[in-house]
């Protein structure tokens, strides 16, 4: 008695295999393509819209030297010259805001817009309160023994 026996070959799903994989990298790629952002319109600045800020700063009695700018959140600054103009060392963007600060005087912050080139500024006096008494009652005396 002979018994045959047939034997027959799978292709071991290598077509089902393909598909799936086809399958799972595309779900993969449009998972990807809808959750990145859209770049369309947003609110950083493009090269069109970077200004160069340039200005005087005085009080009544003329130019100021010697007041600090500074680009507020920032380590970006600058200050007047002798006859108090600057020029900011770092282009702006619409929104950045200026600080200007000089002792004595009152702290003024200036938003840039779009049409910001050129800033005339007028400071004025702030009243400084100094703390302390000065002691007339003891003469100092040096605590140096030679």
């Amino acid at each position: 008695m002979k018994t045959q026996l047939t034997v027959t070959q799978k292709a071991f799903g290598f077509e089902n295999l393909a598909k799936r994989a086809f399958t799972f990298f595309g779900i993969v790629m449009m998972t990807l393509l809808v959750s990145n952002t859209a770049y369309a319109q947003t609110d950083k600045a493009t090269a069109s819209d970077q200004i160069t800020v340039k200005g005087l700063v005085s009080d009544e009695e003329g130019p100021l030297p010697g007041v600090n700018i500074t680009l507020k959140n920032a380590n970006v600054g600058t200050s007047t010259d002798k006859d108090g103009m600057f020029t900011f060392p770092k282009a702006l963007s619409i929104g950045d805001v200026l600080v200007f600060t000089y002792l004595g005087y009152e702290t003024q912050e200036i938003r840039i817009r779009k049409n910001t080139s050129f800033i005339k500024l007028l400071l004025s006096t702030d009243l400084v309160e100094i703390l302390g008494a000065v002691n007339e009652d003891k003469p100092y005396k040096s605590k140096r023994s030679n």
